[in-house]
């Protein structure tokens, strides 16, 4: 008699997990941070912000998912962000520095919810601030690419400089040389060039390679400069960059915010 209540329970349990795991999408092959499964975007809005969270993620590891999806049924709008966040895995699962940003058409909610390497760079209150301010006012008008635009741009200036992406991450430890032991190579050979030229670096110039200055770690500027990487116009533009590769493993403790409109 307690096998079958045995199994009857069994099957019960397996029958309410199936079902939740199905309220949920499966992580997106291939892997994309811009999955707009509500279909509210252009196909060229969808590539912009790819393209832009892409080159974000590449700079510094940090992973800003942005899903929209028709409906999230009962679920409470940061229960399901948090959800969807930790089944993906979006971050790293060193930093846990992954954010989500949900979209949830019929239900009219837009949810913010952060990674525990995000809680301390976006609160609640500046995550409530960011979906009152800019989110719900953009999606009363029915701009939502403007929206999502503007609040990943205020996201990633909030969060510049936190973390880096390592530059080692795709070499194994003590493969080539480093980068000062190049640089060093550069200005030697620079400098017995220009002696045969007979210039003897005089003037005040400064060394220089065959094409310009050398360029050594923090050159390229970072987030903090307020131009550099921004360019002027607001987050990271188009053109050029790789396609993303996939989510890290990070996770979620439910620290964000969320807004109807």
């Amino acid at each position: 008699m307690k096998r079958p209540i045995l199994f009857l329970y069994l099957l019960l349990i397996s029958t309410l997990l199936f079902a939740q795991s199905n309220d949920f999408p499966p992580r997106p092959t291939p892997p994309r941070l811009v999955n707009d499964l509500a279909g509210i975007l252009s196909q060229g809005e969808i590539e912009a912000l790819e393209q832009k969270l892409v080159n974000y993620n590449d700079t510094t590891s940090t992973q800003i998912a942005v899903v929209t999806i028709k409906s999230i049924g009962d679920y409470d709008a940061n229960q399901y962000a948090a959800e969807l966040g930790e089944r993906w895995g979006v971050g790293g699962s060193k930093n846990d520095n992954g954010l989500v940003i949900l979209v949830a058409l019929d239900e009219r909610k837009v949810a913010i919810q952060t990674g525990y390497g995000m809680e301390h760079i976006i609160p609640d209150a500046i995550a409530k601030r960011i979906t009152e301010r800019t989110l719900k006012p953009n999606f009363q008008q029915g701009q939502f690419y403007k929206g999502l635009n503007e609040a990943t741009n205020l996201i990633i200036s909030l969060a510049s400089g936190e973390y880096q992406a390592d530059p080692q991450a795709d070499q194994g430890e003590g493969e080539g040389p480093s980068l000062i032991t190049i640089i060093i190579i550069v200005i030697v050979l620079v400098f017995i060039m220009s002696r045969f030229k007979g210039g003897g670096g005089r003037g005040g110039r400064g060394v220089r390679t065959l094409g310009g200055p050398i360029l050594g770690p923090g050159s390229f500027g970072t987030f903090r400069t307020g131009g550099g990487m921004f360019g002027g116009g607001g987050g990271f533009g188009g053109g050029g960059g790789g396609s993303f590769g996939g989510f890290g493993g990070g996770s979620f403790g439910g620290g964000g915010a969320s807004s109807s409109w």
